[in-house]
């Protein structure tokens, strides 16, 4: 049996499987490969298998260094919405022989583990002032005078 290769895979993953756009597939990968290079650095081993939540760590980590502020933007151009969202993307490469995965991985791995406005929009958020005292504000500008 001959591998499929990633190209071919997404191509047929978006033909079956259209809520998530192709970049987002892209993205997953990538983040995977972070994750497991952030996970060798800390273990000092070479990692074989990551966890839903650990990924999901990983694309959270990931997402904030490439995206910035524009996170959600991009998340929502690709119909990327929930950490279930990401967890379906996963088993869809599972189901092409793309991602592998353990007896003990279940699309349930992927519910509820962080909100993504809590993890994408609020490190961006300004702090409200802890006085609670609205900003002072600049004078106002003198009206021009007009010369007779």
């Amino acid at each position: 049996m001959q591998k499929i290769g990633f190209a071919e895979a997404l191509d047929s993953i978006v033909t079956s499987d259209p809520r998530y756009g192709r970049g987002a597939y892209v993205f997953l990968r990538d983040a995977l490969d972070f994750t497991t290079k952030q996970q060798k650095k800390i273990k000092g081993v070479s990692v074989r298998h990551v966890t839903g939540p650990e990924l999901l760590d990983g694309v959270r980590r990931y997402a904030l260094k490439e995206f910035g502020p524009m996170v959600m933007t991009v998340f929502d151009s690709w119909g990327v919405h929930s950490c279930e969202d990401v967890g379906n993307m996963v088993f869809n490469l599972i189901g092409a022989g793309v991602f592998g995965k353990t007896d003990e991985d279940s699309i349930e791995d992927f519910k509820n583990v962080y909100d993504f406005a809590e993890a994408f929009v609020k490190p961006f958020t300004p702090e409200k002032p802890a006085t609670g005292k609205s900003p002072t504000h600049l004078p106002a500008r003198k009206a021009a005078r007009s010369s007779n």
